[in-house]
């Protein structure tokens, strides 16, 4: 080996070391968990802002606990949880560590970190509504967390789990080249941001809720490289999950999905235990499910299925998800001919729960 050669390898090795990726850690427990009033208060003391939404009326029938997606918080899961209130199903939502209105937003906290904060999580929901059917539901990353934790040590109890477009494109799925990629960038410069600009990416259709997030100051708007990295570390442990997702579960994805491609989402569609998976699949659904245009429908089929999970959703997507899967296709799109068939799906061809 030539010196020049020696010298920039032992210089790169000093900078790769040099900059290893921030992760905000647990602390050590100091306090018992504790739900108190606006907030989730973990082990370590850390303050979990808390949104509630309950029924106006009366003890509610059901309880859902969401997790909210990458960059964004709980204030996500406004509308539907007003829909589900008023049905009499109550809805607690809170800011994960290193989002909204929690501490340190945009340093990525650890996996453990989030399933260990779900975990008490549940538990303390839980043990405010002793007896009432308790859900779990994640969109997007909330939903790798989700999985990540239900099959992990001691799971969360829940009588099921709703996952909204749930984060798996793990690397299990990634090319050689953007798994490379982000191994330079997270240990060269893991503190770099970039704000998504120019991917021509498409979260939803609901395009006033698009500008509202953009004015919306809890919502991150650029995203550093190693928390990129450790999202892509917990969607990674999502996909391999989904193989042992032994639990009743209701799985949401949209046609027009664009935050991930088709085929990772498929692949770990396929790995699901055929007996535990219920999946639908809406024609004009973007990653945003709960908050598109055409929200309604997909709220309904929720609530539809806290009510009787083995009752068909009312959308009949359920029929659009079988067609896809059993296809062997890569793409979550239907056919012209499949598309002339929605008229046989009330609910979908009109757009309208």
């Amino acid at each position: 080996m030539s010196r020049p050669l020696a010298a920039l390898l032992v210089a790169l090795t000093a900078l790769l070391g040099a900059c290893t990726p921030t992760v905000q850690q647990a602390g050590p427990p100091t306090e018992p968990p504790s739900l108190a009033g606006d907030s989730l208060v973990m082990p370590d003391g850390t303050r979990l802002p808390l949104r509630v939404w309950l029924p106006a009326e009366g003890a509610p029938r059901a309880v859902v606990l969401a997790l909210h997606g990458f960059n964004d918080y709980s204030a996500a899961f406004e509308g539907p949880a007003r829909d589900w209130a008023a049905a009499g199903v109550a809805t607690y939502a809170y800011d994960q560590r290193g989002f909204g209105a929690a501490s340190r937003p945009g340093i990525w906290p650890g996996q453990r970190a989030l399933i260990d904060d779900l975990r008490t999580a549940a538990a303390l929901v839980r043990a405010r509504h002793p007896g009432t059917p308790f859900y779990l539901l994640g969109e997007s990353m909330g939903g790798a967390v989700v999985m990540a934790a239900m099959v992990g040590p001691d799971p969360p109890q829940a009588d099921g789990v709703i996952l909204v477009a749930p984060a798996v494109w793990g690397r299990q799925t990634q090319g050689p080249l953007e798994t490379a990629a982000l191994w330079l960038a997270t240990h060269l410069v893991p503190w770099m941001t970039f704000t998504g600009e120019g991917l021509h990416i498409q979260a939803t259709d609901n395009i006033e809720l698009l500008r509202r997030m953009s004015r919306d100051p809890l919502v991150i708007k650029a995203t550093r490289v190693d928390a990129i990295n450790g999202l892509v570390n917990l969607m990674d442990t999502a996909y391999d999950a989904a193989a042992r997702l032994k639990v009743r579960a209701l799985i949401l994805y949209g046609s027009e999905e664009q935050v991930m491609p088709a085929e990772a989402i498929l692949s770990a569609l396929r790995r699901l235990p055929p007996a535990e998976r219920r999946i639908a699949i809406y024609p004009t659904g973007y990653h945003m499910l709960l908050r598109d245009l055409n929200a309604g429908i997909v709220r309904a089929d929720v609530l539809a299925w806290i009510e009787d999970p083995d009752r068909p959703l009312p959308s009949g997507a359920e029929q659009i998800a079988e067609r896809i899967l059993s296809s062997g296709r890569d793409s979550l799109k239907l056919e012209e001919a499949e598309k002339e068939r929605l008229a046989a799906l009330p609910a979908l061809a009109a757009g309208r729960p």
